[in-house]
């Protein structure tokens, strides 16, 4: 399940990409097969391990095509343990919500970014994520959860300030905040609960078949009650006297 919307964010084959806090790594894998150099980051290393193992088993299986590289390590996104200027492309996913000094993380991600580069970062949508706040202190106050709730506006003006320029949005997931509010209004534990079930076999079906019913009904519910916000920005060239 991609939130990031590759028609909108193509990849060039041997782009250098960065998936940074890539958890289980659903987007660089994509990445992989679309012939980039990736290199898959979090801190978490279970998680950076399991990447690794199923990196190799792409490259086994043929799915990635020649040229195309890739690494998973361990790592902390506000010291990137990469040069200046080392990437052509950062993907951040569902992550920023969880740190404390998104600035910081944002001014890393500049600095690995290639002038001309790209990046695209999601988070949860204001609305969605406001019920779900509203209906469980659990799901917002586990050790490492979410910390905020960024409005589009918010989130587009640190963009901004950070030295990148937006140039596209759009929302994604709306078949999954009914999920997200079951799970909230049940426990977030929970996953017992007749309607959590349910719902949850309605959005594995949705994934493995991708009837055409659910796909239609999720674009049309996306810009309403999306579940994660999407915005792609480039990082612009220096003027030339200003690079001196």
């Amino acid at each position: 399940m991609l939130t990031v919307d590759f028609t909108r964010f193509p990849l060039a084959p041997g782009d250098r990409v960065l998936d940074l806090g890539c958890g289980a790594g659903r987007h660089a894998f994509e990445c992989y097969r679309r012939g980039a150099q990736v290199v898959a980051l979090d801190q978490n290393g279970e998680e950076i391990r399991e990447v690794a193992k199923w990196f190799a088993a792409m490259k086994e299986a043929g799915e990635a095509p020649a040229g195309a590289t890739a690494t998973a390590m361990e790592g902390d996104a506000l010291n990137l343990p990469f040069p200046d200027e080392s990437f052509d492309v950062v993907i951040i996913s569902e992550v920023m919500e969880h740190i404390p000094d998104d600035k910081g993380v944002l001014a890393e991600m500049v600095r690995v970014l290639k002038p001309g580069g790209r990046i695209a970062i999601t988070v949860p949508r204001y609305g969605p994520e406001k019920v779900c706040w509203a209906l469980s202190d659990a799901y917002h106050e586990v050790e490492g959860g979410h910390i905020r709730i960024y409005k589009a506006d918010e989130l587009l003006a640190k963009i901004r300030q950070a030295g990148l320029k937006p140039y596209g949005t759009h929302h994604a997931h709306a078949l999954h905040s009914p999920y997200w509010w079951l799970k909230c209004a049940f426990g977030v534990d929970n996953d017992k609960a007749l309607p959590v079930r349910a719902y949850h076999k309605l959005l594995v079906w949705d994934i493995m078949k991708k009837p055409a019913l659910t796909r239609v009904a999720e674009q049309l519910l996306n810009p309403v009650v999306g579940k994660s916000f999407v915005a792609y920005a480039t990082k612009p060239h220096l003027p030339k006297a200003d690079a001196q």
